[in-house]
């Protein structure tokens, strides 16, 4: 999956949550990425997905994509 599937994959799954305010998701909110990309996140990880560009790069290094 190349970046921009990744940013796409995030961007989507948030706008289902919060269509009109993906900035202001709050970050303890469930974005099931797990469950779209197949990838188990941690909870101690969480912190690393704050952000599109964060998320995107964790999933990345993860190796799960």
């Amino acid at each position: 999956m190349t970046d921009a599937e990744l940013h796409k994959t995030v961007s989507d799954t948030m706008g289902d949550i919060a269509p009109a305010h993906l900035q202001t998701l709050p970050p303890c909110k469930a974005i099931a990425l797990h469950e779209k990309l197949g990838v188990d996140i941690p909870e101690a990880d969480y912190p690393q997905l704050v952000t599109l560009d964060g998320a995107v790069a964790y999933l990345r290094k993860t190796g799960g994509i």
